[in-house]
Order: C-alpha cells, then sequence, then structure tokens
C-alpha cells in the first residue's frame, strides 16, 4: 500500500470535486463495499473479437487506447455523453459500427437487460503499481443524470489473462484524497466480472504483465433489472 498518496497524485485532483452524495437510486449490492464480484464468465471471448477493432488514442489510468463499441450517438467517440449543446447522462447508448465485430460482447451487455451508456474496450499497456497510483482517479459516471433515476455505475470483463495483474480499489478520505487504508485489490485473471462504482471508488489497473492487457468496460444504470443480474451471477 502506498504511505503518502499525495506522492504520486497531482494536487488538486479533478477527482476530488466529483459529487458522492446524490439523490440517486443505488444499488444494496454495492453498499457495503462499491464493488462486487461476479462469476468468471466462461467460455473466454475469442481474441479476435477485440483484436480486430477501431481503437482511439484516449488516455485513462496510463497507457491506453480504447475502442468504443457503443456511446450517445453510434459514432467512434471516446468522450462522454455531455457534448456541448446535446448533454445527457451515460445512458441509451447506440452501437457504432465497432459491434459488428464483436458479437459475444455485445451479446454479454445485452444479457444484463439493464439500460447500458458507454460501451468500450480498454487496451492497457504495462505498468507497475507506483506508475499505476500516479493515474487513480473517480469517474464522472452522473453528469446530467436527473435526480431520482439509476445511480450509473460499471461493469469490467477482463479479455485477457494476466493473473499477477489487478484493479486497485480505495474510498475517498476527509481530505479528498484516495485513503489507502481501505485499499483493496481485484485480480484480473481471464473472464474475471465485476460491478463498481467508479464514481464512488478510486481505481486504476496495476498490470505489471510484459504484454498488452484487454478488458471490457460497460457502464449501466441502477435499478431492478441490474440487480437481478448481479444476484443471478454471484459466484456459487
Amino acid at each position: 500500500m502506498a504511505a503518502n498518496l499525495a506522492e504520486y497524485l497531482k494536487l488538486p485532483h479533478w477527482s476530488t470535486d466529483i459529487p458522492l452524495d446524490t439523490p440517486h437510486t443505488r444499488l444494496d449490492a454495492l453498499a457495503e463495499h462499491g464493488y462486487v464480484i461476479l462469476r468468471d464468465l466462461d467460455p473466454a471471448v475469442p481474441e479476435q473479437e477485440y483484436l480486430s477493432l477501431e481503437y482511439m488514442d484516449w488516455k485513462s489510468g496510463g497507457d491506453t487506447n480504447f475502442a468504443p463499441i457503443a456511446t450517445a450517438d453510434g459514432e467512434l467517440d471516446c468522450r462522454g455523453f455531455w457534448k456541448p449543446g446535446d448533454e445527457r447522462p451515460d445512458k441509451g447508448g447506440q452501437w457504432t459500427s465497432n459491434a459488428q465485430q464483436c458479437p459475444t460482447l455485445v451479446r454479454e451487455v445485452e444479457r444484463v437487460g439493464a439500460d447500458f451508456g458507454r460501451v468500450r474496450t480498454i487496451r492497457l499497456e504495462p505498468q507497475g503499481y507506483e506508475d499505476a497510483l500516479r493515474s487513480i482517479h473517480r469517474d464522472d459516471n452522473n453528469r446530467f443524470n436527473p435526480d431520482g433515476e439509476g445511480w450509473v455505475v460499471r461493469q469490467w470483463i477482463e479479455l485477457t489473462d494476466f493473473p499477477d495483474s489487478f484493479m486497485i480499489l480505495m474510498e475517498q478520505g476527509p481530505d479528498g484524497l484516495p485513503d489507502p487504508s481501505t485499499e483493496v485489490h481485484i485480480p484480473l485473471h481471464q473472464g474475471s466480472r465485476f460491478v463498481v462504482d467508479t464514481q464512488r471508488l478510486w481505481h486504476v489497473v496495476c498490470h505489471p504483465g510484459d504484454s498488452t492487457r484487454y478488458a471490457l468496460i460497460s457502464s449501466f444504470e441502477s435499478g431492478p433489472e441490474l440487480d437481478a443480474w448481479i444476484r443471478a451471477n454471484l459466484p456459487a
């Protein structure tokens, strides 16, 4: 664990100002820890589905590229859903041209049954623990999300197999920075799946592997559909 995260983060940090307490519907499954680990996906997603996608240079949590599979308007765009003059919450995603190349990934999103927003694969180059901490952040998932509607959270599906890699999660401390005493690591072996409230938790991936890692990241609206799907996919 990092003794002093201020040594790694550029301060003041933009994540600190993202709202935590808002009048949105949240899931009981995420209330205690902010994340829930699901059963592994089996069988694995065919690698041609994510290797053949069109990736864009977009940095988040390290040396990353993203392939947009669903966006606000179906165009290949990594930005959030709040374009000037067309601001909207991260819901109602439209499939892009990339979706035609990855039917298994599309099926995994649709079978959740909840409203989804951004769907994309991430391509992350190797980075050790301390380098990862320099990119730890919280997500602005609920900008323009109307009060009283479902809180937007994210699901990960790990597509490649790097058992030594892991997601770092931390709660926000009273100083507005991640609290090292709450640090949790989620292993990223192939097929690992989990749902995380990434607006609540600071997060980043430590990937000490020797080659590129791939994962699917999907935004979903909290509500009965997502709750039922999570319960149906908990480990036995």
